[in-house]
């Protein structure tokens, strides 16, 4: 062989080389994600399933699978929501996953009448099963420590979307709803508060009963004037929705006067002042309203028959009965039970 021959054929070895180290590179550095994707790795998955869920959305497995060896990533991966992006290496993946850099998730608490339900719709949000939260929203010593008790936690609650890590536990979850209580509750909040003579609870439990009775904001601070009025005088709510929480039958239609002895702390019918705790998480709107309750003189509200949401309002038991009649007239006319 020439040494020109040699020299080529050596020329051509070292690009080869060099055309697979690059090749080699890339598959460590270059583009190994070619769309958005969200990753969640459960705490209690392993990590071959973390691997299994992965792996259809990046490119160079080979090289993600020999670089994860390397770190040690299957015994040091962190659980956790993570957002692929467009770009990423291999290399940026697995230290991603290494090192727990989540992105936080959206987590909405709202419409929620019971702890069941709570830990229900929070375990479609972050990695824990409703069983781990419900233990946590009944905890009597969690309930201690944020300065509530098992049956008034509840109260603490302020429907909204917080930002928290998929991975955030049910015990840091109660914690941290108690400074966005906390946060809730400003200055301004507690000085209309003090003009109801209610405690923050009790402002919540009658928020919970207004947020029952209407959805129509505008309505809401007149209503909560008239179950300040009754407070004040000593009457019994006699709040319709105080009845199905005692009955725990939120589909019930029609409360009938059977239903008004329903036995509980809960029914107001039968029991003066507010119930034990609130009987739904209301929306601020109705806790707002409780804080700008109306002033008037009224004692009595029922729904209009007209069914559009709102109701008409008697300041005499006379007044109320017609409102009543007129009401449960349409109620059997429209042959609702």
């Amino acid at each position: 062989m020439s040494k020109k021959t040699l020299l080529w054929s050596l020329v051509g070895v070292f690009v080869v080389v060099i055309a697979a180290g690059v090749a080699v590179r890339q598959q460590f550095y270059g583009n190994a994600v070619a769309e958005e994707y969200d990753l969640y790795v459960s705490g209690r998955a392993e990590y071959g399933q973390a691997v299994d869920s992965l792996m259809p959305h990046i490119r160079h497995r080979r090289a993600f699978e020999a670089y994860a060896r390397r770190i040690d990533l299957g015994a040091t991966f962190k659980p956790g929501h993570y957002v692929l992006k467009p770009g990423m290496s291999v290399i940026e993946v697995a230290r991603m996953l290494k090192l727990g850099m989540q992105t936080p998730v959206r987590v909405t608490i709202n419409n929620v009448r019971i702890p069941a339900q709570l830990a229900q719709k929070l375990a479609r949000q972050i990695d824990a099963d409703s069983a781990a939260i419900m233990q946590a929203l009944t905890s009597k010593e969690l309930a201690a420590e944020v300065g509530f008790d098992s049956v008034t936690l509840f109260s603490m609650f302020i429907p909204d979307s917080y930002e928290f890590y998929w991975t955030v536990t049910p015990e840091e979850f109660v914690k941290r709803m108690k400074r966005e209580y906390d946060r809730f509750w400003t200055s301004e909040r507690d000085a209309k508060r003090k003009r109801s003579g209610l405690s923050r609870m009790e402002v919540m439990t009658l928020a919970s009963i207004v947020y029952e009775e209407t959805r129509k904001t505008d309505e809401m601070p007149r209503i909560a004037g008239v179950y300040v009025n009754r407070l004040r005088k000593g009457i019994p709510l006699q709040a319709d929705p105080t009845v199905k929480y005692a009955m725990q039958d939120f589909a019930l239609r029609r409360i009938l006067y059977k239903h008004l002895k329903y036995p509980s702390p809960y029914n107001t019918y039968i029991n003066k002042g507010l119930p034990p705790s609130p009987i739904c998480m209301p929306g601020k709107n109705a806790i707002d309203a409780v804080l700008d309750f109306e002033k008037h003189d009224y004692i009595f509200f029922c729904a209009r028959p007209t069914f559009d949401g709102y109701h008409n309002f008697a300041r005499t038991l006379s007044e109320h009965n017609a409102n009543a009649r007129a009401y449960s007239a349409e109620l059997n006319r429209r042959k609702i039970k």
